[in-house]
């Protein structure tokens, strides 16, 4: 399951659920039951609020949005295209403790984290 549908499927969950509150909050049967309307309403906005606010680490808005694989360091797959130069900007992911290089559009400024072989 790609990155993409997941993020769909939480952030249509998260919208769900603070509509449910909304709608608890709303109805007269249930004499405007604040604590169960906020109860939904409040996780349901931290999951579409997760989604909005989550990136994957080191990864272009291209590779998000192209649903490319993660590389190593969760960095791109591989060398970015002819536009980008090498950086000497250099890091060790905490995570995996593999090598990255910055590489660096110089028209645009855009960045792409690529693991150093």
């Amino acid at each position: 399951m790609g990155v993409a549908r997941v993020r769909l499927l939480i952030g249509g969950l998260g919208a769900l659920m603070m509509l449910g509150g909304i709608a608890i909050a709303a109805t007269p049967l249930s004499g405007g039951d604040l604590f169960g309307a906020l109860f939904m309403f409040i996780p349901g906005a931290v999951l579409v609020a997760a989604v909005v606010l989550e990136r994957t680490r080191y990864r272009s808005l291209h590779a998000e949005l192209s649903g490319e694989g993660h590389g190593p360091g969760g960095g791109e797959t591989g060398r970015p295209d002819g536009r980008f130069r090498p950086t000497e900007e250099r890091f060790v992911d905490p995570t995996t403790g593999v090598p990255m290089r910055v590489w660096v559009d110089p028209a645009t400024g855009d960045r792409r984290y690529v693991p150093e072989r």
